[in-house]
């Protein structure tokens, strides 16, 4: 035998040419399993509606299937690990996130299916707990207010009467636009505040009789 026959010979006995076991396989596939349905829907309950996808949901339940066996494979044998690298270094993904909180999901399939392909169940088990927690607790947790938005349209009101009223019938107020017209001025502005009432009854006082005050998700927070 030599030095080259030597050098591969050694590398292979590294690998287990064995069957993988029946008990095996089932044992990681029944558990990805509830690991994923548990992992869909925690993103459907914690995801904003906006966000939600279901197409991208599925995508993170079925993810982990293919790759704990993947996982499992390479463990067998040395050439479906050379071939799987070769075929996954081509692959290209170009779907858009619009959620950057999605690639933690993106993630955490990934995470699933690896722990589980090499039967470190209570690792995946922990850390799925651990991650569920968190992402309920951020989701809940709003260290702020979520802002209004407050459009309206005055032809009488200087800015320092506008501010003044803001500053009375809100906790925070940002001016985000001005838009001058002969006829006045169109202000657009993010605000504070837990009744709107108040608002209102101000702005109709000052003979503002058309406005608007919108709600909205963001993380832009006052």
């Amino acid at each position: 035998m030599n030095l080259v026959e030597q050098f591969f010979h050694n590398i292979m006995a590294g690998y287990s040419h064995s069957a993988l076991q029946k008990s095996a396989i089932i044992s990681v596939l029944a558990m990805v399993l509830i690991l994923s349905l548990l992992e869909y829907a925690v993103y459907r309950l914690v995801s904003h509606r906006a966000f939600y996808s279901k197409s991208f949901n599925i995508t993170l339940a079925i993810m982990p299937f293919f790759i704990a066996t993947i996982v499992m494979s390479l463990q067998t044998n040395l050439a479906i690990t050379l071939g799987t690298i070769g075929a996954l270094a081509i692959i290209r993904f170009r779907t858009a996130i619009k959620n950057p909180v999605d690639m933690i999901y993106i993630l955490w399939s990934i995470h699933i299916g690896i722990t589980c392909g090499c039967q470190l169940f209570e690792l995946a088990v922990s850390t799925f707990v651990v991650v569920t927690i968190l992402l309920f607790v951020f989701e809940r947790v709003n260290l702020g207010k979520k802002p209004y938005v407050l459009v309206f349209h005055t032809d009488s009101l200087s800015e320092a009467q506008v501010k003044e009223i803001l500053t009375a019938t809100t906790k925070s107020f940002r001016i985000k636009s001005r838009n001058f017209t002969p006829k006045g001025c169109d202000y657009v502005v993010d605000i504070s505040l837990d009744d709107t009432d108040a608002l209102s009854g101000a702005l109709k006082e000052k003979s503002i009789e058309k406005f608007s005050i919108i709600e909205y998700d963001s993380d832009d927070l006052l």
